[in-house]
């Protein structure tokens, strides 16, 4: 699976790490709706993390349809609240 991190670049991740991004952008939707910025924040920190940990860089020459592209790090509160809405990240 291909994920951008908008501002980043593109990583090759294995798939077995969907269900922990799940989870991690259910949270973030949670702390979103609440206004919890901190929160958000962390688990936005830990969203890219996991991608960056888990994930192979791919050539920034070579051009690659993403499947997911993630905001980036440094996302407001404000603009989160137009990007996380609830659906998940990966369909099944």
């Amino acid at each position: 699976m291909i994920i951008r991190i908008l501002g980043e670049g593109q990583y090759d991740v294995e798939g077995s790490i969907i269900t922990e991004l799940n989870a991690i952008d259910n949270r973030i939707v949670d702390h979103v709706s609440a206004g919890l910025e901190n929160e958000f924040k962390m688990e936005l920190t830990g969203l890219i993390s996991l991608v960056k940990g888990n994930g192979k860089p791919l050539d920034p020459g070579r051009i690659v349809s993403s499947d997911l592209i993630l905001p980036p790090a440094d996302l407001t509160l404000d603009e989160a609240r137009k990007v996380f809405k609830g659906e998940g990240l990966i369909k099944d």
